[in-house]
C-alpha cells in the first residue's frame, strides 16, 4: 500500500478546537508525558490510559452536534443534525445511562478499564452532558430558529401569533386535539398515571374554585398528531412563508382551562421522561426464544425505570417535587430545559420541498456491467462474479443494483438450489426477505438466520421471522448466549456439472434503506474456499457444529481476536527487527482493552498505526513513549460511517481484511462476525485508495487527542478541501 499522506495533512491543517475537556480530571492525567519520551511500563489494569467507554461516546455525539452549528451545513441539514444528536442521545439513556443505574442499584463497584466505578461514571457522565445540553438548546432558540425565520420557515411561540392566528389554532385545538386528549387527576382516588418513553407531558396545578383546594393533573401530548401544527397561507401575514406554525404542546397549554371546567389553572410546564428500554432475556432458560423476547417487548412497552426527566425551566418547586418523587428520581436524573423538548422532532422538517437548503440529492449509482447484469443483458450476476471477485461501496454504489441484485436474481434462478442469509437489521418492507419468499415458493431450499436480539429492531425482526416460517423458508434464531452480527449471504447454484457455491461477505447490514445512508462495503465471490467457509459458518448457526477453523475466514468467537492480535503483534515483531510495521484500522468504535495494550506495545516498537473510528475510541494516542505513533481520526458528515476495514504491511505481503467486528469485546467476544481477506490487487488497491482518502480529510476528519477531545481539521488558506464523502461520490459517478 502506498505511504499514506494523513500525517502531512494533519500537520498542514489547522486545528479548530470545538470540544471542551472532561471536568472530572484525573491526578494521573497524561499531559504530564508529554515531553517524556522514557517507554512506559505497560501493567494491564493502568486505568490511566484508557479512556472512558460513556465519555468517548459523548465525543461522538458532540462531532455529530457539531454539523447542527457548522454553518457550511445547509440550514434543514443542521435541523437534522440536531434531531440526530437528541435520537442518539434518548437511545444513550435508554441503554448505557440505564445499565449504569442498574449496576450502582446492584451494588456493583467493578471498575471500568478507565478506572471508574458505575457511580463515578454517571458523576462523570452528568459533569460532561449538562453543559452540552445547554448549548444544544440555546443554539436552537437564540440561532436556528431566526436562520430559519430568515429563510421564510416560521416555527413561532404561541405569544408571537396574531389575534387571527389564534383564533384559528384554538378552533383547531376544539375539533382535532381536544377530543384526543385526555386529563389524568392525581389524588388518593386517583394513582400517578403512568407516563410512557419518550412523550412530551405537560404538568398542570389546578385550584378547585369552590374549596381553594390544588391537585396535580398530566396531560400527555398525544403522538397521533403532528408535533408541529402548520398555520394555513391565508394566515401566514403580510410576507408569505414556506411554513409557518407552533408546537403542538404551547396549543395545548394555551387552551389548557377547556379540559379543567370549574377549576383554575394556576401553572402548566412540559416534561419528558426517558425509560430503561434494554430487554433482559435468560435464553439459556428460554424454551421458545421468540415468545421470551415478545415477553421482553411487552414489558419494554409498558416500561422501564425512569432513568431521565427532562422539564421545561421555570418548573415550580412544588410540581418539581411531585414528579421527583412519583418517579423516583433524584435531582441528579433532571435535566432543565430552555426551549421545546424532544428536539428528535425537529427531523419532520427534511420533509419540506425546499433543495436549496438542503444538501444536493445523491442517487447511489449502479456500476456498468452491473446494470447490465440486472437488466439480465449479456451476462447475469453470477457471470460477473465467476469472471472475478466484486466488491461493493455503499452508498456511493447501489445496494438495489449490486446486493439485493444477487438476491432476487437467485430467488429466481433456476439453476440455484439454495440461499442461506443472516438478517441483523432489514427494512419494513423488505426486498430482501421477499426474494427469500420467492426463493422458498420457487422450491429452493432457503435458510435465514434471524437475529430476534438486534436491538429496537426485536419486534420488526420476530414479524419478518413469522412471515418466513410461514412461506416455507428455514428460520433460526442463532446460538445461545450470542448475537448474530454478521452480514453474509450464500447461493449454492448448478453449473453443468459442478455445484458452485456464491457468496456475499460485507460490513453492513441487509437493509435497502440504511444502504443509503451508511457506508458499507461488501465482497461477492465464488472462491471455493469461501464458499466452503461460508458452509461451514452456515453449519455451526443452525446445527451442531463445533467448527474451529476457517480455511480464509477469521471467526468470531472462534479465532477472530486470537488472529488479530496475532497481525498485532506480527506488525511489533517486525519493527523490533528493523523493518517497516504499519497498521491501519477503520471501524465504528475501539474500546477492547486487550487490543488496545498491543497497539500500546507495537507504537512502542515503532509500529506507524492510523485508525479512523467514527465512533467510541478508548484509546489515548499521541502520549510521549507510549502512543505516540498512533494517530486517530473520526469522520463524520452526511453518510454515517459503517464499514470496517484492516490493514497490515506485514513485512511488504500486505493483508487486507473487511468484515462486521469492531475492536469491541462484545464483536470479539460475545457475537457471530465474520472478516473476510481481500485478495485480488485490484480490489486491495480500491481499499487502499478509500483509507488513504479518509487520512487525507480536511472536512470531516476530527482528529484525537491525548485527553479524549477532538479538534475538527481544516484546510490552510489556499488549500485544497478533502471531503471523503464528496469524493467518493464523485469516484462512483465517473465509474458509472
Amino acid at each position: 500500500m502506498s505511504k499514506p499522506a494523513s500525517s502531512q495533512s494533519a500537520s498542514r491543517s489547522k486545528e479548530k478546537p470545538t470540544a471542551k475537556k472532561d471536568s472530572v480530571q484525573k491526578k494521573d492525567q497524561t499531559k504530564d508525558r508529554s515531553t517524556d519520551s522514557t517507554p512506559v511500563l505497560l501493567q494491564p489494569d493502568d486505568s490511566q490510559w484508557y479512556i472512558s467507554r460513556e465519555l468517548s461516546w459523548l465525543e461522538f455525539n458532540r462531532r455529530v452536534l457539531h454539523e447542527a452549528v457548522d454553518k457550511r451545513t445547509p440550514l434543514l441539514e443542521r435541523l437534522k443534525f440536531l434531531a440526530i444528536f437528541s435520537s442518539n442521545l434518548d437511545e444513550y439513556f435508554m441503554v448505557r445511562v440505564a445499565a449504569t443505574k442498574q449496576q450502582i442499584e446492584a451494588n456493583v463497584y467493578k471498575r471500568t478499564p478507565d478506572g471508574r466505578t458505575p457511580s463515578e461514571q454517571l458523576e462523570a457522565i452528568g459533569q460532561r452532558l449538562r453543559p452540552m445540553i445547554d448549548q444544544v438548546h440555546s443554539y436552537f432558540q437564540n440561532v436556528l430558529r431566526g436562520e430559519l425565520i430568515a429563510n421564510d420557515i416560521r416555527l413561532l411561540n404561541y405569544e408571537e401569533l396574531s389575534a387571527e392566528q389564534t383564533d384559528y389554532l384554538d378552533q383547531y385545538f376544539k375539533d382535532q386535539i381536544f377530543p384526543v386528549l385526555t386529563p389524568l387527576a392525581v389524588d388518593p382516588g386517583h394513582p400517578f398515571p403512568y407516563i410512557s418513553n419518550l412523550s412530551i407531558n405537560l404538568a398542570v396545578e389546578i385550584q378547585d374554585q369552590a374549596s381553594a383546594e390544588s391537585h396535580f393533573a398530566r396531560v400527555k401530548v398525544p403522538k397521533v398528531l403532528p408535533r408541529f401544527v402548520q398555520l394555513p397561507t391565508s394566515l401566514e401575514g403580510v410576507q408569505p412563508c414556506r411554513w409557518t406554525g407552533v408546537p403542538m404542546e404551547q396549543i395545548i397549554s394555551h387552551n389548557i382551562a377547556a379540559l379543567f371546567p370549574g377549576m383554575s389553572v394556576k401553572d402548566c410546564y412540559t416534561f419528558r421522561i426517558t425509560r430503561n428500554a434494554d430487554l433482559s432475556v435468560e435464553e439459556d432458560e428460554a424454551d421458545d426464544l421468540m415468545l421470551a423476547i415478545e415477553q421482553e417487548l411487552r414489558k419494554r412497552r409498558l416500561g422501564g425505570s425512569v432513568v431521565r426527566m427532562e422539564i421545561e425551566k421555570g418548573m415550580k418547586g412544588t410540581m418539581r417535587a411531585t414528579l421527583l418523587d412519583q418517579l423516583s428520581l433524584s435531582e441528579k436524573d433532571v435535566y432543565d430545559v430552555e426551549g421545546l423538548l424532544g428536539l428528535t422532532d425537529l427531523m419532520s422538517f427534511m420533509g419540506l420541498p425546499i433543495s436549496e437548503l438542503k444538501d444536493v440529492r445523491w442517487k447511489p449509482v449502479t456500476p456498468a456491467p452491473w446494470k447490465l447484469a440486472a437488466q439480465q443483458e449479456g451476462e447475469d450476476v453470477f457471470s460477473l462474479i465467476k469472471r472475478r471477485d466484486r466488491l461493493v461501496h455503499h452508498p456511493y454504489q447501489a445496494f438495489s443494483g449490486t446486493v439485493q441484485t444477487f438476491i432476487t436474481q437467485a430467488a429466481t434462478d433456476p439453476d440455484v438450489l439454495a440461499i442461506k442469509m443472516t438478517l441483523y437489521r432489514t427494512s419494513g418492507d423488505s426486498p430482501i426477505v421477499n426474494a427469500l419468499i420467492k426463493a422458498a415458493e420457487n422450491d429452493k431450499q432457503v435458510v435465514a438466520l434471524v437475529e430476534l436480539k438486534a436491538r429496537f429492531d426485536e419486534e420488526n425482526n420476530i414479524n419478518w421471522a413469522r412471515a418466513l416460517e410461514r412461506a416455507g423458508v428455514h428460520v433460526v434464531y442463532g446460538l445461545i448466549g450470542l448475537k448474530t452480527h454478521t452480514k453474509v449471504a450464500l447461493v449454492v447454484r448448478r453449473e453443468t456439472d459442478v455445484i458452485r457455491r456464491y457468496v456475499h461477505i460485507g460490513t453492513g447490514n441487509y437493509n435497502p434503506k440504511t444502504a443509503k445512508l451508511y457506508t458499507d462495503l461488501g465482497l461477492l465471490s465464488c472462491r471455493e474456499d469461501l464458499g466452503k467457509d461460508l458452509t461451514d459458518l452456515f453449519n455451526y448457526l443452525t446445527g451442531y457444529s463445533r467448527q474451529q477453523s476457517y480455511k480464509k475466514l477469521l471467526i468470531a468467537p472462534v479465532d477472530l481476536r486470537s488472529r488479530m492480535t496475532q497481525f498485532i503483534q506480527q506488525e511489533t515483531k517486525h519493527a523490533k527487527e528493523g523493518k517497516r510495521g504499519h497498521i491501519i484500522a477503520k471501524m465504528n468504535a475501539l474500546v477492547d482493552a486487550d487490543i488496545i495494550t498491543e497497539l500500546y506495545k507495537a507504537s512502542q516498537a515503532g509500529v506507524k498505526i492510523e485508525l479512523i473510528i467514527r465512533g467510541i475510541c478508548c484509546l489515548r494516542p499521541g502520549i510521549k513513549g507510549l502512543s505516540d505513533n498512533i494517530n486517530v481520526v473520526s469522520i463524520i458528515g452526511r453518510f454515517l460511517e459503517h464499514s470496517r476495514i484492516f490493514y497490515f504491511h506485514n513485512d511488504d505481503d500486505e493483508l487486507f481484511y473487511i468484515g462486521s467486528a469492531d475492536w469491541m469485546p462484545r464483536n470479539l467476544d460475545r457475537r457471530v462476525e465474520a472478516l473476510v481477506p481481500i485478495e485480488d490487487p485490484p480490489l486491495r488497491s480500491e481499499l487502499a485508495a478509500i483509507l488513504e482518502t479518509c487520512l487525507q480529510d480536511n472536512r470531516q476528519a476530527w482528529k484525537m487527542k491525548s485527553d479524549g477531545t477532538y479538534v475538527q481539521l481544516q484546510p490552510q488558506k489556499g488549500e485544497a478541501e478533502v471531503s471523503t464523502h464528496s469524493i467518493l461520490m464523485e469516484k462512483a459517478l465517473s465509474q458509472s
